[in-house]
């Protein structure tokens, strides 16, 4: 899995999550929903992600077309 496809499922996971505590625990969680919002915004406006670094720096690979492929490795097809 590509860590583009991480990110999504973390962002998602976030939103959905704090969306059920708001409703279930306080509003005030509705901040952490904006919290994650402000930051897909930025991260699509300056091409910078902390979560990015986050995971790289977990171990997560990178995304399949980011560097020279493998010919029998490469999620990338050229047609």
């Amino acid at each position: 899995m590509t860590i583009e496809r991480y990110i999504r499922i973390i962002a998602g996971s976030f939103i959905l999550l704090s969306l059920a505590l708001a409703h279930w625990i306080s509003p005030y969680w509705l901040w952490f929903t904006a919290f994650v919002g402000a930051n897909l915004l930025q991260a699509g406006i300056t091409k910078w992600c902390l979560m990015e670094d986050i995971l790289k720096k977990l171990g997560v690979g990178g995304s399949c077309c980011s560097s020279k492929p493998e010919a029998n490795d490469s999620c990338c097809h050229k047609q």
